[in-house]
C-alpha cells in the first residue's frame, strides 16, 4: 500500500514568520479587502498583493467555501457575512481588554471614560467606566451615534481623507443633537483641523447640554478606535482639560502598544 509523504506545499509550508504562510497570505487578502471598502477582482488583489493569480483563485475559492468571502454575479469579490460574527464578538473583547485602561482614566481625572469604533458610518459605543461623582456621565454600550456631534467621532475621523468624510457626512446627514451641534460640512472639517493640531477632540454641548466630552484616537489600532472623558460642563472645565488631556494621550498610548503585542490581551 503506497504511503503518502508529508510534502511541503503551498497551503503548508512555514512563512518567515514560524506560522502556515497560505493562512498569512488569506488573512492578507481579507485585509486588502476591507481597506479597498467594495468589491475587488483577482487581478487587482494580484496586483496589490504581489502573489500570482492561481495563488489568489486558490485562496479566495477556499474563502468563499467557507464563507468569509463571496462571490458576486459580477465575477468580483466582497467580503462575506460570516466575517460579521467575528466581528462582533471582536469588538465586545477589544471592549473587555480596554476596561482596566479606561478605569485608569477614571482614577486619574474623576470623570466616566469610555471607548468606541467606527463601524460604517456609526460611532459604536464598545466599553464604559462610570464615574463615582453622584452626578456623571453614562453612556450604554452598543450604543450607536452619528459621528458629527460627538468627541469620540471627531477623533475618530481626524485621520480619515477630507474627500472620504464629506462622503460620510453625505451619506448620514449631519442632524442637530442641541443647537451646539456642527451641522456644515465646513464646519466639521475645521473642527478636524482642530483636532489635528491639538491633538484631542472636543464635543463642548453638542451632543447634549450641560456635557463636555474629550477624546483621542488610540493610534494604530487594528480598527478606528478612540478613548474619552465625559462629564459635566461645571468639571470638564477648560483648566481641567489641560489636566486630563495629557492622561488620555498617555492611556491612549499604552493601549495602542497593547493591542499591537501579537498573542497576548491587554492588560493595564
Amino acid at each position: 500500500m503506497p504511503t503518502s509523504s508529508a510534502s511541503t506545499t503551498d497551503s503548508a509550508r512555514p512563512a518567515a514568520s514560524g506560522g502556515v504562510q497560505s493562512l498569512e497570505r488569506a488573512f492578507d487578502l481579507l485585509e486588502r479587502m476591507a481597506d479597498a471598502g467594495g468589491e475587488v477582482g483577482l487581478s487587482e488583489l494580484s496586483a496589490s498583493s504581489g502573489l500570482p493569480l492561481p495563488t489568489i483563485h486558490r485562496l479566495m475559492r477556499t474563502l468563499v467555501v467557507c464563507g468569509y468571502v463571496r462571490q458576486q454575479p459580477n465575477r468580483r469579490y466582497a467580503l462575506g457575512p460570516r466575517l460579521i460574527r467575528l466581528g462582533e464578538s471582536a469588538s465586545r473583547l477589544l471592549g473587555t481588554w480596554a476596561r482596566p485602561y479606561l478605569a485608569r482614566l477614571v482614577e486619574e481625572t474623576g470623570e466616566t471614560a469610555n471607548m468606541a469604533l467606527l463601524d460604517g458610518d456609526e460611532i459604536v459605543y464598545v466599553a464604559q467606566v462610570p464615574s463615582k461623582h453622584s452626578m456623571r456621565m453614562f453612556t450604554e454600550v452598543g450604543r450607536r451615534v452619528l459621528p458629527h456631534s460627538t468627541g469620540v467621532g471627531k477623533a475618530l475621523l481626524s485621520g480619515f481623507p477630507p474627500e472620504e468624510v464629506r462622503a460620510l457626512l453625505g451619506r448620514t446627514g449631519m442632524p442637530a443633537a442641541t443647537d451646539r451641534t456642527i451641522t456644515t460640512p465646513e464646519g466639521f472639517l475645521a473642527a478636524l483641523e482642530d483636532v489635528r493640531r491639538q491633538g484631542y477632540a472636543i464635543d463642548d454641548n453638542e451632543q447634549e447640554i450641560g456635557v463636555r466630552c474629550l477624546a483621542v484616537p488610540v493610534p494604530d489600532a487594528p480598527t478606528a478606535a478612540a478613548i474619552s472623558i465625559s462629564g459635566p460642563a461645571g468639571r470638564v472645565t477648560d483648566s481641567a482639560t489641560e489636566r486630563i488631556v495629557p492622561v488620555l494621550q498617555q492611556v491612549a498610548a499604552e493601549l495602542s502598544e497593547a493591542l499591537a503585542t501579537p498573542g497576548t490581551a491587554p492588560t493595564a
